[in-house]
């Protein structure tokens, strides 16, 4: 069964009929605001059938957010373009992309008032690691209400080649049949709807199924919430003709291999049966 696709061509025709135009800094968009896509990881790997999806990229990415990874380094090394734009724009020519999500993830910048003495400088400065602490209390209190992690440091937003488009994401879990299940929901402020939402579905399913096995959970729900969902102006003409595909069956994924620390993956996708890529510029 695949409802993935059939949702995310609803969103598309919906933006065609009911965006609002709007001049944004990198171009024209039908825009609207509010959306919610829904995905039972029972289904299938939400990796989207109606165009070729790049896997390899979508993994990359993930890792490199994983492992902490700020520097561009990593991605152009294994074949990944989608921050070259960004970097560029920056002007910027170390490499580095400011403290975006992988910073955030896994070294989120901490003042400890309590090591404050008369003796010492006022500011310590620590840092947290998020995804270590989600793991942690996903095995120590699963039912907690806050499973969370933000990417959204306010205090470090102007220092980012590009403020975090999904800022946030929350874990759930629940028991049924001697079971544990785990969801994921994760929070976007801003979604390319054509080029980037796809990306971004099965970054987030991906990442539910490496947390899920290191928990040993079972993958249950993945949710994003959308903000301004947006499609550019030139990418209409691709996403009218995405509506007009038929959806094949999600694939399946296998996690053979995967590590937190260090950082790995080893995986299979089997089945994995789609609609040749349909070309868009990518807008930054």
């Amino acid at each position: 069964m695949n409802s993935l696709d059939e949702q995310y061509q609803d969103l598309l025709e919906y933006i065609l009929i009911n965006g609002v135009e709007k001049q944004t800094r990198n171009g024209g968009v039908l825009s609207t605001f509010g959306h919610q896509i829904r995905h039972k990881m029972s289904d299938g790997f939400p990796l989207l059938t109606t165009k070729k999806m790049y896997m390899k990229g979508i993994i990359t990415e993930l890792l490199w957010f994983l492992r902490g990874d700020t520097n561009i380094k990593f991605l152009i090394d294994n074949d990944c373009h989608i921050w070259d734009g960004d970097y560029i724009k920056s002007g910027r020519t170390d490499g580095e992309l400011g403290p975006i999500y992988g910073k955030q993830w896994r070294s989120w910048n901490k003042y400890d008032h309590q090591a404050i003495d008369k003796n010492s400088f006022p500011n310590v400065k620590t840092s947290i690691d998020q995804i270590a602490n989600l793991i942690s209390e996903l095995k120590t209190n699963p039912d907690s209400r806050r499973l969370m992690v933000s990417a959204w440091n306010v205090g470090e937003l102007d220092q980012m080649v590009l403020p975090p488009c999904h800022f946030s994401f929350q874990c759930y879990s629940h028991e049924k049949d001697g079971k544990r299940y785990l969801s994921l929901a994760w929070n976007q402020r801003s979604v390319d709807t054509f080029l980037g939402l796809p990306f971004n579905i099965a970054s987030y399913g991906l990442l539910l199924e490496i947390i899920a096995r290191e928990v040993n959970m079972i993958p249950d729900e993945l949710i994003g919430n959308l903000g301004d969902v947006h499609l550019y102006s030139n990418h209409i003409e691709q996403a009218k003709e995405q509506i007009g595909r038929t959806p094949y069956e999600l694939p399946k994924l296998i996690i053979e291999h995967s590590s937190l620390g260090p950082v790995e993956l080893v995986y299979k996708l089997e089945n994995y049966q789609s609609h040749p890529t349909i070309k868009a510029p990518l807008s930054n």
